[in-house]
């Protein structure tokens, strides 16, 4: 589930398109009064595919980011206060990520630091097969206009990367990031250097912030089932980059491995389970993409040997890798 917030915008650029937004809304089984309420809860997996029609029936695939374009500030609410008032940008990222179930609970972010470099990646975790392209671009555009809203001028990212292929027309994209494009990268999310990361905010204000998570705090209790989704997310982020062992989830979690076990065994599942079904859907959506080779797909689902990816694959779905996608292709 998302706060209706995060689909700001929504309305406004579908209408400036020709389009009917309510009739869009309820098509994809969406409540307009819920979406048109901030506050309210809807489905992550309804929003992407709201997205995705209203990019198709407008034909304009810079749909998500028109909508991120509106998004000037944090906005209004206790959460938005918190995060617009926090030191730094590292610690804004941190905060969305602890009040992730106030804010949207489809949305992993991982900081990747390597020596002056941070790179900041970005997961959508929803039902298997939901287009998930508009709400990635929407989700990263929105990472980019309140890191410069928070910083101005000293934000200036070093790359913008997306898994899938990019729009004929890149016009829009380079506009609005004001940096090179990645399509078909093996990651979703922004390159920055580490220091814009730590750039103090100028509009911190350390009293507003403690007040504001003294009101968030009581609200952010996740359901008790929530455990494998958040362990699900975690795996989505970590296994392109080999770090999906069970001691390095736990601790992206800020659990214990033994806490960790023990609740997914309370959900009725388990680690390695989880880490199976993600490796099966990450390989539908590498192999999907006819630009990853399948060695490189191999490595991003964490098999150094080809071979080894090839065995797993096929007893999985039956056919060897280039099989499938022969047959896909058809």
């Amino acid at each position: 589930m998302l706060r209706s917030v995060a689909m700001s915008g929504f309305f406004d650029v579908a209408r400036g398109l020709g389009l009917n937004p309510v009739e869009l809304v309820d098509e994809v089984g969406i409540d307009p009064v819920a979406l048109a309420n901030p506050d309210a809860r809807v489905s992550a997996a309804a929003c992407c595919r709201l997205l995705e029609l209203a990019a198709e029936k407008a034909s304009c695939p810079t749909f998500a980011l028109r909508m991120a374009e509106t998004r000037q500030t944090f906005g209004t609410g206790v959460i938005n206060v918190l995060l617009a008032h926090k030191r730094t940008l590292r610690d804004v990222l941190l905060a969305a990520a602890e009040f992730r179930h106030l804010l949207n609970e489809a949305l992993a972010v991982y900081i990747e630091d390597v020596g002056e470099t941070v790179t900041i990646r970005e997961e959508l975790v929803v039902d298997p097969g939901t287009p998930t392209h508009q709400a990635i671009e929407l989700a990263v555009g929105v990472l980019a206009r309140h890191s410069s809203a928070l910083l101005g001028s000293h934000w200036k990212p070093r790359a913008v990367h997306f898994t899938h292929r990019g729009p004929a027309n890149l016009t829009f994209h380079r506009r609005f990031f004001a940096c090179p494009l990645e399509f078909g990268s093996d990651f979703n999310g922004l390159v920055c250097a580490a220091a814009e990361l730590d750039f103090l905010n100028p509009a911190a204000d350390p009293e507003l912030v403690r007040y504001a998570e003294s009101l968030a705090t009581p609200l952010n209790a996740s359901a008790t089932n929530s455990i494998a989704l958040e362990v699900r997310k975690a795996i989505y982020l970590l296994l392109p980059v080999e770090h999906a062992t069970v001691d390095l989830v736990a601790r992206h979690l800020r659990l214990s491995v033994r806490t960790m076990q023990r609740q997914l065994g309370t959900a009725n599942t388990s680690f390695s389970e989880l880490v199976e079904e993600v490796r099966r859907e990450l390989a539908v959506r590498y192999m999907s993409n006819p630009l990853y080779p399948i060695g490189r797909v191999a490595a991003l689902l964490g098999y150094n040997q080809q071979g080894s990816f090839t065995n797993w694959f096929t007893s999985r779905f039956g056919m060897t890798p280039r099989d499938w996608r022969q047959q896909r292709a058809k």
